[in-house]
């Protein structure tokens, strides 16, 4: 596979920056809460639409983050390196355990453009029809149609956080035309929050999403740099495979050498001489069972 070159015109540093005034400003009332966060989702539009930003990585680095929320939330222990490891390392048979499953269920809604059938791949133990019902269950301008989403999922199914968080996301991203879930508002919600309701839950939502798209945006710049170094090393790949590993890299928040489509040793050179060329990051900090990512 011959990788495409990166278009020179194109520089990732010139990506619209948030405005100062949305990431520091106080906001007091449900008013300004509302408009912030509606200023904060407009740009983070106008940054989801640029070529430079992987796409695809984007949503998966957001969704371990989400997957991390969500754990915290329901009180287990795993964080960042525990969730890669359970995902990541998983051999042929073993199972993910429940924290693993929140992050594989956190992943798979933002694989594929947003539908009915994708959420169902995410969160197989749930009927089309509950699914469809949920995603409709809410009205309204976009925040408030994802908070009332989150809320009715939660009244039919307290305990099911994960479920609610995804279906708030995905009503997010219909009610702004997006084409896939970009996981915003675990991330940003408290566990208190959770049991908010109405105007309360609302403006909880308002408030986690500036946070979450402030972050969403940071990391979309902090990407596009680092995909456009990829892009620019790879002609310097010899390892027959090393295009295909190049777009896993440009996919997956990490990366196992052993899901590389190299021979085993083949896909340990590739990673260290990715690595050598700063083109990617070693996330484990071990001497075995190491990870890579952008």
């Amino acid at each position: 596979m011959t990788y495409a070159q990166p278009d020179p015109s194109i520089d990732p540093d010139t990506l619209p920056r948030m405005p100062s005034w949305v990431t520091s400003a106080r906001a007091e009332t449900p008013e300004d809460v509302a408009f912030l966060s509606g200023a904060a989702l407009s740009h983070l539009h106008l940054v989801l639409g640029r070529y430079e930003v992987p796409q695809a990585l984007l949503r998966d680095r957001l969704a371990l983050r989400a997957a991390e929320a969500c754990v915290a939330v329901s009180g287990r222990p795993e964080r960042e390196a525990e969730l890669r490891d359970a995902v990541h390392l998983l051999r042929p048979g073993d199972l993910p355990g429940p924290a693993g499953e929140t992050y594989l269920a956190c992943r798979r809604a933002v694989e594929r453009p947003l539908s009915v059938k994708a959420l169902g791949r995410a969160l197989p133990i749930l009927e089309p029809g509950q699914i469809a019902a949920w995603l409709d269950a809410g009205q309204g301008a976009p925040v408030t149609r994802a908070a009332m989403v989150l809320e009715a999922v939660l009244r039919e199914a307290p305990r099911a956080e994960v479920a609610a968080l995804v279906f708030a996301d995905a009503a997010l991203a219909q009610a702004l035309g997006w084409e896939y879930l970009v996981p915003l508002l675990a991330a940003g919600l408290k566990r208190a929050d959770l049991r908010k309701q109405g105007d309360d839950l609302a403006v909880a939502c308002h408030r986690a999403l500036i946070s979450s798209v402030v972050e969403a945006v940071r990391c979309s710049a902090d990407l596009a740099r680092r995909a456009a170094h990829l892009k620019a090393v790879a002609p310097k790949l010899r390892a027959k495979g090393a295009g295909d590993a190049v777009e896993l890299f440009l996919t997956c928040d990490a990366v196992a050498p052993s899901a590389l489509p190299l021979p085993d040793r083949a896909a340990r050179r590739l990673c260290d001489r990715l690595l050598d060329l700063g083109a990617v990051r070693e996330l484990t900090g071990r001497d075995t069972f190491r990870l890579y990512g952008v």
